[in-house]
């Protein structure tokens, strides 16, 4: 897949929940069905089930990328389970051990965002958030089919620096189909596909209730995996989450205007923000209009390797880039000062987090897989909203979708597949105030059919909250108590708004 058709899926696309860069302030329960499912063996083995997991790293190795050291295996599963001897896949399996020389029977599992992260390559940036956790509870990774280890929908990228014109998507995305067709057929790689594999897995390690912990798009793997496969849930965190009958994209318009008009207005508010900056929406709307009609070049160092690139910035990449620094209240924070230095010709800031905010996150996400999931489950309920063609993400996903999926193969969603959770499971949900992706309104929708759930809405906070503040030891209360109505969180009230720069050196003293 070519740059160009990836950052498109990656920036404009999804939903990615990871709150990796410079995002995180980090700071008796029942056993599960079968405590005897651990076998003791070697030293550098661990058994569980009937699965034979031996030492490995996990984590995506690369310029200032963490790895950890784990148990790792692999599970065959039928790629079509309507066809069980046909074709069948490996799903990488990684178990991070617990602290406990006898951990709770229930392991805690991570459902990575994206859609297209995989959880084994993820999971030592957000380690921290499993913290207290990690104390009783072994943690479950399995990188979802189509991600990371489980056949990776994956194609060779072409010429580096090459763009391909939105007119030529749906040509991109049949090459890279027709690339994968001798190993993977795009259709069998669904939420609903990944919560059979789920199944399979807790199946294979001895059938224990398990500790279901989802990020953003993860929410939706979750809720899916809970609708479907009760008997295999002891509780749910939903961090950033997504209700079952929204449409992945169609709101992203909408939330990302939401999150900077508060933003911007707490500039004008401030005294020093707004002498120095004015209306920081109005720069930013002539920025987009100068890079509309001409895209900047200019050269800079890399921020890992510190040698000199080259790097062009047009209209629609400035709305990718702005986009993603209001995923965090530290990068959003820098938003009046560095669209104030682009407006005077200066991008160098601006580019500057560039790979940080951005890289990152790409450098994690599969598109192939995003495309597998959106066409199936949100494209046919997508249409261009004349009310956001103003905004600064305007219509283009939406149209690109509703332009490219017809050329890539997906599967139809389950006709239940938009109907909410519902039951006695305990459940925690976590929101921020200004989250751009999933608003706390989501999460307030969700929370109305589960009557032993509760949202924590967070101040001042963005997308992805499991690392900040005293949250790893909140979670860890909530899966030992089950108790999400009573838990203290008055531990977060101390983290509030995030000062706004006033110049490189931060805020006014």
């Amino acid at each position: 897949m070519n740059p160009r058709l990836r950052r498109v899926l990656i920036a404009l696309l999804l939903a990615v929940a990871l709150g990796w860069s410079l995002r995180h302030r980090t700071s008796e329960a029942p056993k599960g069905e079968d405590a005897s499912a651990v076998t003791p063996v070697a030293a550098d083995v661990l058994r569980l089930g009937t699965l034979k997991l031996e030492p490995c790293d996990i984590g995506k190795p690369g310029e200032g990328a963490p790895t950890l050291r784990a148990y790792c295996t692999g599970l065959d599963v039928p790629e079509d389970r309507a066809q069980p001897a046909g074709r069948h896949i490996r799903l990488r399996v990684a178990v991070v051990n617990a602290e406990a020389a006898q951990p709770d029977a229930d392991p805690v599992v991570f459902l990575d965002g994206g859609p297209g992260g995989a959880a084994s390559e993820t999971y030592p940036i957000i380690a921290g958030a499993f913290a207290d956790l990690r104390k009783r509870h072994r943690v479950l990774l399995i990188d979802q089919r189509g991600t990371g280890g489980s056949n990776s929908l994956s194609c060779d990228h072409d010429e580096e620096g090459s763009k391909t014109p939105p007119s030529r998507g749906p040509e991109r995305v049949r090459e890279c189909a027709a690339q994968l067709a001798t190993r993977a057929a795009p259709q069998y790689y669904t939420t609903s596909d990944a919560a059979a594999d789920l199944e399979a897995v807790r199946r294979a390690i001895g059938g224990p209730q398990l500790d279901l912990l989802g990020v953003s798009y993860g929410t939706r793997m979750a809720q899916q995996y809970a609708r479907r496969y009760p008997q295999g849930v002891r509780a749910i965190v939903l961090d950033s989450a997504v209700p079952n009958d929204l449409a992945l994209g169609s709101e992203h318009a909408r939330n990302l205007e939401d999150a900077l008009s508060e933003l911007f207005a707490r500039c004008r508010a401030d005294r020093s923000c707004a002498e120095r900056f004015g209306d920081p929406y109005q720069t930013l709307q002539r920025v987009q209009g100068r890079l509309r009609a001409q895209p900047q070049r200019l050269d800079m160092r890399d921020p890992y390797t510190f040698q000199m690139r080259q790097q062009t910035i047009d209209a629609s990449e400035l709305a990718q880039l702005v986009r993603f620094y209001a995923y965090s209240p530290y990068t959003a924070a820098l938003l009046p000062y560095v669209l104030a230095e682009a407006d005077a010709g200066r991008y160098a800031p601006l580019l500057g987090q560039a790979q940080v905010v951005v890289g990152d996150v790409a450098d994690h996400v599969n598109g192939g897989m995003a495309l597998s999931v959106i066409c199936a489950e949100d494209a046919g309920r997508l249409h261009p909203n004349p009310q956001d063609a103003g905004t600064l993400l305007g219509n283009a996903l939406i149209e690109w979708l509703i332009n490219v999926c017809p050329s890539w193969p997906h599967a139809a969603a389950p006709a239940d597949f938009a109907a909410p959770l519902a039951g006695p499971v305990p459940v925690l949900l976590l929101a921020g105030e200004h989250d751009p992706v999933t608003p706390p309104r989501y999460a307030e929708a969700i929370v109305r059919t589960l009557p032993n759930g509760r949202v924590l809405k967070v101040a001042g906070q963005g997308h992805g909250l499991l690392s900040v503040g005293c949250m790893p030891r909140l979670l860890g209360e909530f899966i030992r108590t089950l108790d999400a109505r009573h838990l203290d969180a008055h531990c977060l009230e101390v983290l509030g708004q995030t000062p706004l720069f006033i110049d490189a050196n931060g805020e006014n003293p």
